[in-house]
C-alpha cells in the first residue's frame, strides 16, 4: 500500500514539473487518484476485516468517509447506521484511520438544530440551530456552541464538519429556511459562520461551506428533483463566500444541485464549469477543495446517468464526490468500486483529462496537511 502511495506522489511530482513529457500513469495510480476523490458512506457501527468500510478504506483507498446516525436505506431508526454512542464513534473513527495508509477525511453533518448527527440520544449535548444563533446575534453564544460542537467532533475522531451553512435566510425555502439552517442575512451569516469556523479549527476540524452558489432562495429541495433558482437567486448570496474566502477561512466548499440559467444555461452548479471554475475559482479566488452534495440525489440522478454526472462534475472542477449511499436511491455495497472504474475508464477514453485527477489529488493532499 505504501509503495502505491509513494508511486502516486512521484508521478504527480513529475507531471507537475514536466507536463510536456507526461505519460499516462499506471492503472494503480489512476485508481488511487480516482478513489481519493470519493467521499463514501457505509452501513454498520463497527468494522471487521470483511466489512464494506474496510474494503473502501483498506482496499480501494477512498479519500473520505461520510457518517450518518440514521440508516435511511434500512429501518430509519435512531442509531441504525454508524453512530450509537460517543465511545462507539471514537472506536469506529480510530479503526477507520488505522485501516488507511494516508490520513483519512472523516465527515458528518453537524450543523445544530434539526441537522445534527451527534444527538443527545448518543450522549452528546444538544446544539442550537443556526437560525437561533443568528436571531440572538450574540458572538459569545455562537462561540460557546461552536466550541462545544468542535469538541464533540474532534473528541470523536471526526475531522470534517459538513458545515456551516452559508445560505441566506428565506422562510419559504423547504431545504434551508424551513429547517432553521441559515444564520440570516449576509451580515449575520458571515459573522456567525466565521466564529463557528474559528472554533472548529481550534479543534483541528475542517469546515465545509455550503451550498454554493446559494440554496437559500430555492423553492424546492434537490434531494427530490430538479431545482431551478433562475428567478429567485440573488447575487448577494455570494457575499458570505466572497468575504470568508478573502479571509482564508474555508477548507471545503460544497456545491448545490441547483440550476441557474443566469450563471450557466446548460448545467446545475455541481456539474457546471462556469459555476465552479469560472465563478468560485476565478472570480472569487477560491483554490481549496470543492466537494459535491450527494451525487445520487434526485436533483442530479433523475437528469443524468451517473457516468455522465461524474465526468461533468470532475471536468467542472469538483475534487471530492459525495456518495453517501444513504438516500432513497438505495444502498449498493460495491458502488464505490464501480465509480472508480467509471472515472478511470473516462480518463482512458479522453473524456476526463488526467490532469484534472492530478489537480484534485494535489488539493486533497494539501487539505490533509491541515490536519
Amino acid at each position: 500500500m505504501k509503495r502505491i502511495y509513494l508511486l502516486a506522489t512521484l508521478v504527480l511530482a513529475i507531471a507537475v514539473s514536466a507536463p510536456a513529457q507526461f505519460v499516462m500513469p499506471s492503472d494503480s495510480v489512476l485508481r488511487r487518484w480516482a478513489a481519493q476523490m470519493l467521499m463514501v458512506g457505509f452501513k454498520g457501527n463497527s468494522i471487521d476485516a470483511q466489512s464494506d468500510a474496510a474494503r473502501y478504506v483498506r482496499d480501494l483507498h477512498v479519500g473520505a468517509i461520510v457518517l450518518f446516525d440514521v440508516d435511511l436505506t434500512g429501518d430509519a431508526t435512531l442509531g441504525s447506521r454508524n453512530i450509537t454512542s460517543r465511545e462507539q464513534l471514537q472506536r469506529l473513527t480510530s479503526d477507520l484511520q488505522r485501516l488507511a495508509d494516508e490520513p483519512l477525511l472523516i465527515a458528518l453533518d453537524q450543523e445544530g438544530g434539526k441537522v445534527a448527527r451527534l444527538k443527545p440520544q448518543y450522549g452528546y449535548e444538544p446544539i442550537v440551530s443556526a437560525q437561533y444563533l443568528g436571531q440572538l446575534d450574540n458572538a459569545d453564544s455562537t462561540r460557546y456552541y461552536g466550541r462545544l460542537m468542535a469538541r464533540q467532533l474532534g473528541g470523536s475522531g471526526v475531522n470534517v464538519d459538513l458545515a456551516p451553512v452559508l445560505d441566506l435566510y428565506n422562510p419559504d425555502c423547504p431545504a434551508i429556511g424551513k429547517l432553521h439552517r441559515s444564520y440570516g442575512d449576509s451580515r449575520a451569516v458571515v459573522k456567525h459562520a466565521r466564529i463557528t469556523i474559528d472554533e472548529l479549527h481550534k479543534q483541528h476540524v475542517l469546515c465545509t461551506a455550503k451550498h454554493f452558489p446559494g440554496h437559500g432562495n430555492a423553492m424546492s429541495d434537490s434531494h427530490w428533483g430538479f431545482v431551478d433558482v433562475t428567478s429567485t437567486w440573488k447575487p448577494q448570496e455570494l457575499e458570505p463566500y466572497k468575504k470568508l474566502i478573502k479571509k482564508h477561512k474555508l477548507d471545503l466548499v460544497m456545491t448545490a444541485h441547483i440550476f441557474n440559467r443566469n450563471i450557466d444555461p446548460d448545467y446545475p452548479a455541481t456539474l457546471s464549469r462556469k459555476t465552479i471554475y469560472g465563478l468560485l475559482r476565478r472570480q472569487l479566488g477560491y483554490d481549496g477543495v470543492v466537494v459535491t452534495d450527494d451525487m445520487y440525489m434526485e436533483g442530479i440522478i433523475k437528469q443524468y446517468s451517473i457516468e455522465n454526472a461524474l465526468v461533468l462534475a470532475i471536468n467542472a472542477g469538483a475534487d471530492l464526490l459525495c456518495v453517501g449511499n444513504n438516500i432513497n436511491t438505495g444502498f449498493e455495497p460495491d458502488r464505490p468500486f464501480k465509480l472508480v472504474d467509471i472515472i478511470v475508464k473516462a480518463v482512458k477514453q479522453g473524456r476526463i483529462p488526467v490532469g484534472r485527477l492530478q489537480e484534485s489529488y494535489n488539493r486533497l493532499q494539501r487539505l490533509k496537511k491541515k490536519l
